[in-house]
């Protein structure tokens, strides 16, 4: 017995929630805001924006522990849309990328800076920095190394 009405209750509280919760056509956004090229079936309508790397991979080689070296990624926006970098972040709080915060025309340069704080570290170190971008695919990784000597 008490498993039925554990059972109905249930049905009630679900039929409850979907009622509340159901919006109006009213609350909806229109779906023309969100301008993704890529289909439902996997697809890519439209022009997309391609970074394209002078080079994805540096070696800052021997360094010394504590010492703080930069290196500048070139790029340029090869396809035919506005490149848009939503975010670019290193593998560990020792390095930290800087990228361009406004949109890279089809054509145009740019560069992302990418700082190595070797404070704490010893021997080989390769270290990613991940960027978001408006690209197919979204994700684009580049990669820095070094070689700490402790002194």
């Amino acid at each position: 017995m008490k498993s039925k009405i554990f059972f109905l209750a249930s049905i009630f509280s679900g039929l409850t929630l979907l009622l509340c919760c159901k919006s109006s056509s009213d609350d909806q956004f229109d779906p023309s805001l969100i301008n993704n090229p890529a289909s439902a079936q996997g697809g890519i309508s439209g022009d997309l924006p391609v970074m394209t790397f002078s080079e994805e991979s540096f070696d800052f080689g021997e360094i010394r522990q504590g010492e703080k070296v930069t290196h500048h990624f070139a790029f340029t926006n090869t396809g035919k849309a506005d490149l848009i970098i939503g975010n670019a972040r290193g593998s560990c709080g020792c390095t930290v990328p800087e990228y361009p915060k406004k949109p890279i025309a089809p054509g145009e340069k740019s560069e992302i800076e990418v700082s190595f704080n070797s404070s704490g570290k010893h021997g080989l170190q390769t270290k990613t920095i991940s960027i978001v971008t408006n690209c197919k695919p979204s994700t684009k990784i580049i990669t820095i190394k070094a070689n700490v000597l402790i002194e």
